[in-house]
């Protein structure tokens, strides 16, 4: 589907300069080559917890339609750690990252306001983090329980708003699938979800 998806929108750009009357080559100077480099954070909700994502990305830009990179991100869900938690109780949160390459076709890449179509694929590891506080005036000790590692395959969809020649910002809604996790007490599934945030993305487009 990623392949159509490039090609159709390569060949709708292909069309747009047969209408030049002028037979375009592989080593056409109207041929594109572009890149980026970008940061993002974004909301998700891991275990049923709030969780911040944020990361990064860089890649090369094929003729405006389909971008070729790599990425990576990190996570963490319950992050309110400095609240008292009685030494009989002990509360888990999850952190870790996961990184890839992804391939990202384009839709109108030259207009002001277009989509954006990025699938990440990769692989990752998450840990389980134990919270306790040994005393009342101390604060939260952290103790990491266990980790696992995973694959992930993560398909987006971005609203890119052209901001400046060198500068675009999108608004991003994704999908976290990753394999089987295996974490004391968590489902294995744990990280799946959707993931909502902001990339911010800079270069030669």
């Amino acid at each position: 589907m990623l392949i159509v998806l490039s090609l159709v929108f390569t060949i709708g750009y292909a069309q747009e300069d047969f209408k030049t009357n002028e037979i375009q080559t592989l080593f056409s100077n109207q041929k594109s080559l572009g890149f980026y480099g970008g940061f993002s954070m974004g909301y998700s909700q891991i275990d049923g917890k709030d969780a911040l994502v944020s990361g990064g990305r860089m890649a090369l830009i094929f003729n405006h339609a389909t971008a070729v990179g790599i990425a990576g991100y990190g996570f963490v869900n319950d992050f309110d750690t400095y609240r008292w938690i009685d030494e009989s109780e002990v509360r888990h949160s999850i952190a870790g990252g996961y990184g890839g390459i992804f391939i990202e076709p384009i839709l109108g890449g030259l207009k002001p306001i277009h989509v954006a179509f990025p699938v990440l694929f990769g692989v990752g590891g998450a840990g389980l983090v134990r919270h306790y506080t040994p005393g009342f005036w101390d604060n939260p000790y952290y103790d990491s329980a266990e980790g696992d590692f995973f694959f992930i395959v993560e398909p987006a969809v971005e609203l890119e708003f052209n901001l400046a020649k060198f500068f675009r910002t999108a608004a991003t809604l994704s999908y976290r699938h990753t394999s089987n996790i295996e974490l004391t007490g968590m489902d294995e599934n744990v990280l799946n979800g959707l993931h909502f945030g902001l990339t911010f993305k800079f270069g030669k487009f």
